[in-house]
């Protein structure tokens, strides 16, 4: 390793202009990557992460600006090269990999050309050259069949096989420093630590410095060699991965940790603590620190005096905090903000589901219809119940029936075969537009995008108000408004919020005014479809406290489907996996949570990312993608990527689909494993001894 740094960013801000002010994005920002490094890049939406790298990329827009500072690459500062000379160096020296991998791949040129361009552009090789390369990196991002996939068009390929492609684009060049804007969000877990694998070994391959952005510290810890915490535009602390893990010394390190769920949270005895108020807007930021409003800390006329600079952490030069305080604070003070709650103690069974099916017609040719039908087998004989003050968990992957499951206990959709009986009553072959008010208020939902469920010519009031129309709820337009302002009261929202514009909320705002549309009618159950990964950590802890609390009030069955294993460990009581269609294991959270496990959740539990350096894992990665649901394998319906298949003697996984089989009261493994098989299994998640 070189002793030259690969990237320094010393003391850059960045700022992008309107007609009415200057917006500082980033302020007094400094950073060094060595050659052969990861850091990582995290913090809140808007905290300027993603601004910092198109800094890098040199890549601003017309409003955007480096006010101050430098940005070198090699040694050379990128602010002062020419077009032609970043041309030269985008994409063959340096490389960034976006969120959304479709956004970076064209939708009507075959993979190969697309990859192929890239040196051949650069480096003026051959086609020949160029195909042999593309077919190389194919391989070393792991894909089936290389060949294949280099004739095919974007849109035959799954989102996780996008996003190798887009790595494997990125790497063609072998460019010396890679940035990672987010490269997981839209994966599934289990493909998340396939691509989080591969990224690692191809730096260690290519010997890439890597620039990691994410909000997810769990990532962080198991890619990259130093972090970086950002906050409002500035950089709060930074170090190495056991420095700022094992030793933080800023308060919003702090309370960025303990808004997320490690091992040993619990809902009820150790719960979240969420970050009090809310994140400043560029142009609105406080004096002196920007987060001195929510710091458990603060001290007028100290905290908000002056801008604070970075102050090394004595012992260790290369850790440095933005906190005037941090030799005072006790970093290891126990938490005392959180409250502990009573459990709700669980009631009768208010839904029970018996061999659900639901089975969809499609043409086999999509494009042109045709005689020819085709059967998606989107759930298959589904049973379970929930009770009253319960949450169950329903965790998998893209594909494998949850949301199908969430549209038919709707009435979005008509079940094929089996009951859904709610409240004693079957409603599994009656469409919401038949169902009456009760039952379609008995039921309701919060989606996962706040964004897009509210609608933003009307005020959040209004909205609220219209459900309660709709529910038959309240005989006065007076009574209908006073309701409405107790539900924004429960969903902790000021009252003066009812006459707000969608757009005038932040996300988890906005998530809030959902959740307290869905209990306008006094819901019995609600379908929470993973309602708070769209919103930062720190709002996560607010909104799943929110439900918990509502939950122990109005004595509501949580249905929470969810694929990040950490929140469902933390809130459920009950967890049922999911995988093509079927039930794989149902139990306890603590059943679920310890073996023997069912193949697929000891290979989901492995690749949860966890926040915490005692964690000790096992490395389990699943090979290929979720089956077809048009053409699921025939027997175990796992198979295909099943790391235990060998143990079964006889090829019976091929052939027969395993039964329901009890390990304890309660939980249950869909498994041709044996008894001793199961029983051998280790524990995935341990927590090393301090």
């Amino acid at each position: 390793m070189s002793d030259t740094p690969i990237l320094e960013i010393d003391n850059l801000s960045i700022s992008f202009f309107t007609r009415l002010r200057e917006i500082p994005a980033v302020m007094d920002f400094s950073a060094r990557i060595m050659p052969g490094e990861a850091l990582g890049l995290v913090g809140e939406s808007g905290c300027g992460k993603s601004t910092v790298a198109l800094g890098v990329m040199q890549d601003l827009g017309v409003n955007g600006r480096i006010v101050d500072g430098t940005i070198k690459f090699k040694g050379r500062d990128l602010n002062k090269m020419s077009e032609q000379e970043l041309r030269q160096i985008r994409g063959k020296e340096i490389a960034m990999i976006y969120q959304e991998p479709m956004a970076s791949l064209n939708p009507a040129m075959k993979i190969a050309r697309q990859l192929m361009e890239v040196p051949m552009i650069h480096e003026g090789i051959s086609k020949q050259e160029a195909y042999a390369r593309a077919l190389e990196v194919v391989e070393d991002v792991k894909l089936p069949d290389p060949e294949r996939i280099l004739k095919s068009y974007p849109h035959q390929l799954s989102g996780g096989q996008q996003q190798r492609i887009v790595i494997a684009m990125a790497l063609m060049s072998k460019p010396d420093l890679l940035i990672l804007d987010e490269p997981t969000t839209a994966l599934d877990v289990t493909v998340e630590a396939a691509v989080v694998d591969l990224v690692k070994e191809l730096g260690r391959k290519y010997g890439t410095s890597m620039l990691f952005i994410s909000h997810n510290l769990g990532l962080i810890l198991e890619t990259c060699h130093r972090i970086n915490v950002m906050y409002s535009g500035e950089a709060v602390e930074t170090g190495s991965i056991s420095d700022v893990f094992e030793n933080m010394r800023h308060p919003y390190t702090q309370a960025l940790f303990r808004s997320i769920p490690l091992p040993g949270a619990d809902k009820n005895s150790r719960p979240l603590v969420a970050i009090p108020g809310n994140f400043p807007l560029p142009h609105e930021r406080p004096p002196g620190c920007n987060f001195g409003p929510r710091c458990d800390y603060f001290e007028a006329g100290r905290c908000d005096a002056d801008t604070i600079p970075m102050f090394p952490v004595p012992g260790n030069e290369r850790h440095r905090t933005r906190c005037l305080r941090f030799q005072e604070i006790d970093w290891d003070a126990p938490i005392t903000v959180a409250e502990t709650r009573q459990k709700a103690p669980i009631g009768d069974v208010v839904l029970k589901i018996e061999g659900l099916r639901k089975y969809y017609e499609v043409a086999a040719n999509a494009l042109f219809g045709g005689a020819n039908k085709k059967v998606v087998k989107a759930n298959e004989s589904l049973s379970f119940d929930a009770r009253e003050s319960e949450t169950l968990a329903i965790v998998g992957e893209s594909g494998c029936g949850k949301s199908t499951l969430a549209k038919v206990l709707m009435g979005l959709e008509t079940a094929t075969d089996g009951k859904i009986v709610l409240l004693g009553r079957e409603i599994q072959d009656v469409p919401i537009e038949d169902r009456d008010t009760g039952t379609i208020s008995s039921v309701q939902m919060v989606f996962q995008n706040p964004f897009d469920t509210l609608n933003p010519s009307m005020t959040v009031g209004r909205q609220i108000i219209r459900a309660l129309e709709v529910f038959g709820i309240g005989d006065s337009d007076r009574a209908r408004r006073d309701r409405m302002l107790e539900l924004l009261d429960l969903v902790k929202l000021p009252r003066e919020f009812a006459d707000r514009m969608p757009r005038q909320l932040s996300g988890g705002q906005k998530q809030r005014v959902g959740i307290a549309r869905a209990f306008a009618g006094d819901a019995r159950i609600v379908v929470a479809d993973e309602p708070v990964s769209a919103l930062d950590v720190s709002v996560q802890a607010a909104v799943t406290d929110l439900l918990m609390e509502i939950q122990l009030k109005e004595k509501t069955t949580l249905l929470f489907i969810s694929h990040d294993l950490s929140i469902v460990r933390y809130l459920s009581d009950r967890v049922l996996v999911m995988y093509l269609g079927h039930v794989v294991e149902i139990g306890s959270t603590d059943q679920v949570f310890s073996p023997p496990y069912h193949p697929y959740t000891e290979a989901l539990l492995s690749a949860v990312p966890i926040a915490d350096t005692r964690v000790e894992k096992k490395h389990i990665v699943l090979e290929g993608d979720i089956p077809s649901a048009v053409n699921p394998p025939p027997g175990c319906p796992f198979q295909t990527r099943c790391n235990w298949k060998s143990q079964v003697p006889g090829g019976l996984c091929d052939r027969e689909v395993p039964p329901m089989r009890r390990m304890a009261d309660g939980h249950e493994i869909k498994c041709h494993l044996s008894e001793d098989h199961l029983a051998s299994m280790e524990p995935v998640i341990r927590i090393a001894a301090e």
